[in-house]
C-alpha cells in the first residue's frame, strides 16, 4: 500500500527553524510532483511549496525566501526546510504526491496521495 509519513514537525519559537521530511513508500513507479500545503483552523488548506522531478520549484508568496523545499527521488522523499518562521506558519502541514503512479491488483494507477499531516506551532 502506498502511504506518506512526514516527520520533523513540533513547537518552535518565533524566528526559529523546522525540517518537515515526508517520505512516499510502496510500489511507486513515478511521481510527478511532490508538495507540502498546510491548514490552520478554520482556514482553507492551502499551498506552500511543490517541487516537481526535474527540480522545478514554485512558493506560495508568504513563504518565498523563508521556505526551502526539495527532493530526493530515489528516495520518494520531499524536506522543507521551514526557517525564521512566524506564528502565522502555525498549521497542520500535510505532505502531497502528485500523479503519483503504482501498480496494484493487476492493475495501474495514477492518482495524488497526501499524507496524514503533522503539526507545526510558532510561539513564544
Amino acid at each position: 500500500q502506498v502511504q506518506l509519513v512526514e516527520s520533523g514537525g513540533g513547537l518552535v519559537q518565533p524566528g526559529g527553524s523546522l525540517r518537515l521530511s515526508c517520505e512516499a513508500s510502496g510500489t511507486i513507479l513515478s511521481i510527478n510532483a511532490m508538495g507540502w500545503y498546510r491548514q490552520a483552523p478554520g482556514k482553507q488548506r492551502e499551498l506552500v511549496a511543490t517541487i516537481t522531478t526535474g527540480g522545478s520549484t514554485n512558493y506560495a508568496d508568504s513563504v518565498r525566501g523563508r521556505f526551502t523545499i526539495s527532493r530526493d527521488n530515489a528516495k520518494n522523499t520531499v524536506y522543507l526546510q521551514a526557517n525564521s518562521l512566524k506564528p502565522e506558519d502555525t498549521a497542520v502541514y500535510y505532505c502531497n504526491a502528485d500523479r503519483l503512479s503504482t501498480y496494484s491488483r493487476g492493475y495501474y494507477y495514477t492518482k495524488d496521495y497526501w499524507g496524514q499531516g503533522i503539526q507545526v506551532t510558532v510561539s513564544s
